[in-house]
């Protein structure tokens, strides 16, 4: 696959560039449990995902500390945008929640929404108050929910949990972009995601929720039906073969 895709560095992360380009951005936004902000782990999935869709895939690089991530997402968002296509957005985990405070803070400053979202195993409420996060714990031996509040209160800084580009579950969800979410009935944030739908869907906005039994299938499932959202609500020059 890497001899197949181009990736560069830029002032914003890494970039992925699929050789037969449509002429579309897609904003990547890891979803590094430890905040940790670099999006090399993040790159083999990003690879996936440009050629599937064909799109030049931004892999954003962020401070891992509130609001700096939220201005470094940003300025990743207008560098694709800069690209001269229609840009997606898609976020993993804690990048999940990002795109989402992304979404709300563009149509709050009246700029350009992306022409679609995708959140998978989205961390959207950092008050950690869900009860899927203790009924699913012992469902992924990687998921340290201890460690998790302790990243959650340095990334936040002692910020207001409610905070809706802190924690995009608590916020005014009317007139965002389509967005779809992907999560598995096992999935520590199931809540999460389960609420963010019920919200947005209440706020007429377009979404795509699916969720599906175990993590193992979540896995295998998301760069396909990622791609494939995309694809439907994005403008492409033509569809690319699957990865």
């Amino acid at each position: 696959m890497a001899d197949e895709v181009q990736v560069e560095t830029s002032r914003t992360g890494l970039v992925v560039r699929p050789p037969d380009p449509a002429g579309m951005a897609v904003l990547y936004l890891h979803g590094d449990p430890s905040f940790s902000g670099e999006p090399e782990q993040a790159l083999e999935a990003a690879e996936r995902l440009s050629l599937r869709t064909s799109a030049t895939v931004v892999c954003a690089r962020y401070r891992p500390v509130f609001p700096s991530a939220l201005v470094d997402v940003q300025t990743a968002y207008h560098y694709g945008q800069a690209m001269g296509g229609p840009v997606a957005v898609a976020g993993e985990g804690a990048g999940a929640g990002l795109a989402a405070a992304l979404l709300i803070r563009l149509r709050d400053a009246g700029s350009t929404l992306p022409s679609c979202t995708t959140l998978v195993s989205p961390l959207l409420d950092l008050s950690l108050q869900a009860p899927s996060l203790l009924f699913n714990a012992s469902a992924n031996p990687e998921f340290d929910l201890t460690e998790l509040r302790t990243r959650v209160t340095r990334y936040t800084a002692d910020r207001d949990l409610t905070d809706p580009f802190v924690s995009p579950l608590h916020g005014n969800l009317h007139g965002l972009s389509p967005v779809q979410l992907l999560t598995a009935g096992t999935d520590p944030l199931l809540d999460d995601a389960l609420a963010f739908a019920a919200r947005a869907a209440h706020s007429s906005v377009s979404v795509d929720l699916r969720v599906h039994p175990d993590a193992a299938t979540l896995r295998t499932e998301t760069i396909p039906a990622m791609a494939a959202f995309i694809r439907t609500h994005t403008h492409a020059d033509h569809i690319a073969r699957p990865a």
